[in-house]
């Protein structure tokens, strides 16, 4: 894709994976995501350590989060997404279970999206400090809908735990 083609469709995407090298993990799926069609990736998150949410018999993750510009519609761009955590090898064998990779559409522009296959802004990102940093890293204005400003959203939950891994390039 060329610099000057028109994307209109700005989407943030979180990452996580805690299997079979997460950070390599991650900065492979880094690559892939701009090479989607008719996207570009805009910007990346430095890649965060967290502890796993639900069981705690798994590895830690690690986390990031990017912004893409792209044409695809949300329920495009999710089975883009999809198919790219797929090639992954991801096994979906238990909730909040361990995975190779695993990446959750968290805002499509400003838009309040309730389909049966994707919930945008993504239910539970308001209560997560692994997508809230690395999101306020690369978008420290953002707002939620319906939440706030991630400033305030950030300043009521724990990010203790986070540890930054590796610097965004």
């Amino acid at each position: 894709m060329t610099e000057s083609t028109v994307l209109n469709n700005t989407a943030y995407i979180g990452l996580g994976s805690n299997l079979e090298d997460p950070v390599q993990q991650l900065k492979t799926a880094l690559k892939e995501l701009d090479r989607l069609p008719d996207t570009r990736l805009v910007e990346a998150s430095s890649l965060y350590s967290s502890k796993p949410v639900g069981p705690q018999d798994q590895p830690d993750f690690v986390n990031a989060v990017v912004q893409l510009e792209t044409n695809l519609e949300p329920l495009e761009l999710l089975d883009q997404l999809q198919a790219l955590e797929q090639a992954h090898r991801r096994v979906r064998e238990r909730h909040w279970g361990p995975r190779t990779l695993d990446l959750d559409l968290l805002l499509f522009n400003e838009q309040i999206i309730s389909h049966p296959r994707l919930t945008v802004p993504h239910a539970h990102m308001h209560e997560r400090g692994f997508v809230l940093l690395p999101l306020a890293e690369i978008s420290p204005r953002i707002t939620l809908p319906g939440k706030g400003s991630i400033t305030d959203i950030l300043s009521n939950i724990a990010t203790d735990d986070l540890q930054i891994l590796t610097k965004s390039e």
